[in-house]
């Protein structure tokens, strides 16, 4: 840390939203030290905080680390907690920030980004076991904030403007389980929080989600909490599911769907898939198929197994790559009309919403109470709220205008 000293550095953040609040805390420290930040063509030094989440990643961190072959390299993030030599090998002079160092100069647990929108960790680390995971490696074993802290980040942000609160963590719903408390009370003192703000939950896994189903979704009864839960499945095949070390069942998974859809009004359903997994066959990934046109998630993020070193199912023998694109997209097309069915229900409703972004000049992006994505034409403030009618759809949003 105290390299960061007297220099112009760039900062690049790859990953989750977990890596972004840590690299706000860091320029932060670095900011404290007499730092500049300045874009990439203007900086001595580069910190990337870095992601290692599949193959795919790792190689984009490499190609980022060699791409400042002039500068001092600064890497911070999963990759050098558990592939420090691998980044050794390929810039032996690069400098190492580990994430608890950046833990032990921040007394904040959270960062306010672009749009109005503020990040809150609730903690550090997982309970999982899964066998294809590098990332919990990288983080260790759960630590939760207390309430107290987060309520105080949380006033702290919207004091500052921020409107909408990302509550962040490798697993949102595991919150609680080493200090007595669980994500329905942390939410519902969340939004005791006085002012215009709401909050999006993280990542949570259908493991740690089941023993306090009932108070979770309790705290998403509020109307500062968003109408979205981001719950990995991962596969829809009960052998493929016990082969990764999920730590639940197909039927699990739909049940808490099912619990959610019941008791809170418009809840949007996001879940993650992996295809290809060592031990998927055929009809494993048919069930994972049927499982998706069953559940109808709003939205599924694909991903194709990698193998990543020293994880137990590197042991496995990985499948051919063509066998995992062509399930990866008759998967896309299942999901795709899903989709579209989903979006095309919506056309014509007058929804409340919320502007969160500009990107397009003579566009917004905004959010309703589901956490849609809605495009809307128009010079609109962050923070803005207003009745917008749906007029069409791109797949992957929605299209709106102010009424």
């Amino acid at each position: 840390m105290e390299f960061l000293r007297e220099r112009k550095v760039h900062f690049e953040t790859y990953g989750c939203t977990f890596n972004y609040a840590d690299t706000g805390k860091l320029m932060d420290i670095a900011l404290s030290q007499g730092c500049k930040v300045v874009p990439a063509d203007e900086a001595d030094t580069v910190v990337i905080n870095t992601c290692t989440v599949v193959a795919q990643t790792e190689r984009a961190m490499i190609r980022a680390v060699q791409d400042y072959s002039d500068r001092d390299v600064v890497v911070t993030g999963c990759m050098p907690v558990v592939q420090a030599e691998l980044l050794r090998s390929v810039r032996p002079d690069i400098r190492i920030i580990l994430p608890e160092e950046i833990y032990r100069h921040s007394e904040r647990i959270g960062h306010s980004v672009e749009g109005g929108v503020g990040v809150v960790q609730m903690g550090t680390g997982c309970l999982g076991s899964c066998s294809y995971c590098i990332t919990r490696f990288a983080r260790g074993e759960l630590h939760s904030n207390p309430v107290a802290d987060i309520v105080s980040e949380t006033e702290r942000l919207i004091s500052e403007g921020v409107h909408e609160i990302q509550l962040t963590g490798q697993d949102v719903s595991a919150y609680g389980y080493d200090n007595g408390e669980n994500l329905g009370t942390l939410l519902k003192a969340m939004a005791e929080v006085e002012g215009e703000f709401e909050i999006r939950a993280g990542m949570m896994n259908p493991k740690t989600v089941l023993p306090y189903l009932d108070e979770i979704i309790d705290g998403f009864l509020s109307d500062k909490i968003f109408k979205f839960i981001h719950i990995p499945v991962q596969s829809g095949s009960d052998r493929v599911l016990s082969d990764m070390g999920r730590g639940y069942t197909s039927a699990d998974f739909e049940r808490i769907v099912t619990e959610f859809r019941k008791k809170v009004p418009d809840i949007r359903v996001s879940t993650d898939l992996i295809v290809g997994f060592p031990t998927e066959s055929e009809e494993d990934f048919k069930e994972t198929l049927e499982m998706v046109k069953r559940v109808c998630p709003t939205k599924v993020n694909i991903t194709r197994f990698s193998v990543r070193e020293n994880t137990p199912a590197a042991e496995y023998k990985d499948m051919p790559d063509w066998i995992k694109k062509e399930r990866s997209r008759a998967l896309t097309i299942a999901v795709h009309d899903i989709y579209n069915r989903n979006n095309e229900s919506l056309i014509g409703r007058i929804i409340p919403v919320s502007v969160t972004e500009k990107k397009k000049a003579g566009t917004v992006i905004a959010r309703d109470r589901s956490y849609n994505n809605i495009v809307v034409m128009g010079d609109h403030s962050i923070g803005e709220s207003f009745d917008a009618e749906i007029t069409g759809h791109r797949t992957h949003y929605l299209i709106g205008e102010k009424i």
